[in-house]
C-alpha cells in the first residue's frame, strides 16, 4: 500500500508550479501528509563572469531576495488556502536541481510534485530541464504536472 507522509512541492511561483501546489495539497489532504514547499533562489550574479568585477554590488544582497521569497511563500500558502495543512515552507539559495534533491534526502520525502513548463525541444536542448534532472536523480517518486491540461473539479 502507498503511504505518503512527506510531500515536497518545489515552486518558482509560476502558474505551472501553482498547479503542482494544488496537486501536492490534494495528496497531502488524502494521506494526512506533511507538505514541504520549497523555493530555490539561484543567484545568477554569482555564476556569471561579471561577478568577478571590482566595485560596489549592482544588485541587492542575497538576503533581501531570500526574504522576499519567504514572503512570497507565505502569500502562496494564504492564497492557495493551505493553512489547514501541516505545511513547512523553506527558501534556499543554490541550484534548483541540487537543492530539491538535497531536501528530498534530508526530509525523507515520499513524493515530489513538480510543475513542468512544457517548453519546446530547442529550449529544452539549450536550457535543460530542472524537472527532468529531478526525475532522473530523485530518491523517491516524482509526479510531474502540466498546466492547464488537467484541472481539478471541486465537488459541491
Amino acid at each position: 500500500m502507498i503511504n505518503l507522509k512527506r510531500i515536497l512541492v518545489p515552486t518558482d511561483f509560476s502558474e505551472y508550479s501553482a498547479n503542482a501546489v494544488r496537486y501536492g495539497a490534494a495528496f497531502a489532504e488524502k494521506f494526512a501528509a506533511e507538505i514541504y514547499l520549497l523555493h530555490v533562489f539561484q543567484d545568477l550574479a554569482v555564476s556569471g563572469p561579471e561577478a568577478i568585477a571590482v566595485g560596489p554590488p549592482i544588485v541587492a544582497p542575497i538576503e533581501q531576495f531570500l526574504e522576499s521569497a519567504r514572503k512570497s511563500l507565505e502569500h502562496l500558502i494564504e492564497e492557495a488556502h493551505l493553512q489547514h495543512l501541516d505545511i513547512h515552507a523553506e527558501v534556499r539559495p543554490g541550484t534548483p536541481f541540487d537543492e530539491i534533491i538535497a531536501m528530498a534526502q534530508e526530509k525523507d520525502i515520499d513524493l515530489i510534485v513538480m510543475g513542468t513548463h512544457g517548453r519546446g525541444w530547442l529550449a529544452h536542448v539549450l536550457l535543460g530541464s530542472v524537472t527532468e534532472k529531478v526525475v532522473r536523480k530523485a530518491p523517491c517518486p516524482v509526479l510531474t504536472v502540466r498546466h492547464p491540461e488537467h484541472e481539478f473539479v471541486q465537488p459541491d
